[in-house]
């Protein structure tokens, strides 16, 4: 399992992504599942994957065209004039990864194989725009109505995002919530764990403004962490006690 999440802002985008993977408590491994691919001046596009890993490592070479010659290789998605174009090609070569991969292992294949990819990015002359890609290969992109997008281990990360998210806020306040939303996620499921891969997409910067990789002696994320306990502790003694013996109890 993994967690990643994109989150569109005002003032541009901001994205962390978790980078354990494991089959079995006994087998856990660390891949990166962040990949960014720019061009100075003209665009940034970076893709976020969660699901079946040998699956979702076959989309990035074929998105970098791995199995040719070094001098032959040419970025399929560097050279959309549009984010919904790559968002269209990134979504044909998945559904295209999973089908044969299920085609060749007959009914045994048929779920295991799944998996699903965030992409965020900005083109010149264009607005930052991020999409959530399925495994069909169809896709949904962002809106003021759902601002952001989660993939993989979802669920425990999202009441923070859905009550802190501010279109306006800073990109540094955006951070602030991700990691709140992540350190929640990490404290109820050991299968989405450190490092964490953090990346901020400044509008109009076409290049990362911001990366960095959480590890478990990050201090800012130890002071969050220990902060957001506090403060829901705090939060919890502060609200009215619950009486047995009501005015209106017969």
């Amino acid at each position: 399992m993994t967690y990643c999440v994109g989150m569109v802002l005002d003032k541009g985008l901001v994205l962390m992504s978790d980078t354990r993977t494991n089959s079995g408590v006994d087998n856990i491994s660390v891949f990166r599942k962040m990949f960014t691919w720019t061009v100075p001046g003209e665009r940034i596009i970076t893709v976020m994957t969660a699901g079946n890993l040998a699956s979702t490592q076959a989309v990035i070479s074929l998105l970098e065209e791995r199995s040719k010659e070094p001098g032959e290789r040419d970025n399929v998605i560097l050279g959309s004039p549009t984010m919904f174009q790559v968002a269209t090609e990134i979504g044909r070569l998945l559904r295209r990864v999973i089908g044969d991969r299920q085609d060749a292992n007959g009914a045994r294949g048929q779920g295991k194989f799944t998996a699903s990819i965030i992409v965020a990015g900005q083109i010149a002359g264009m607005e930052p725009r991020l999409f959530m890609v399925y495994p069909e290969g169809n896709f949904i992109e962002a809106s003021h109505d759902t601002p952001f997008f989660q993939i993989g281990e979802t669920k425990y990360g999202r009441p923070i995002i859905i009550r802190g998210y501010d279109r306006q806020m800073s990109l540094e306040d955006g951070v602030k919530l991700l990691m709140v939303s992540f350190d929640s996620t990490l404290k109820a499921n050991l299968s989405v764990g450190l490092p964490l891969d953090l990346q901020v997409i400044e509008r109009d910067s076409y290049e990362p403004s911001h990366q960095h990789r959480v590890n478990h002696d990050d201090p800012y994320f130890q002071a969050i962490s220990s902060s957001w306990g506090d403060a829901l502790k705090n939060a919890f003694h502060s609200l009215p006690d619950y009486s047995f013996y009501r005015g209106d109890d017969k």
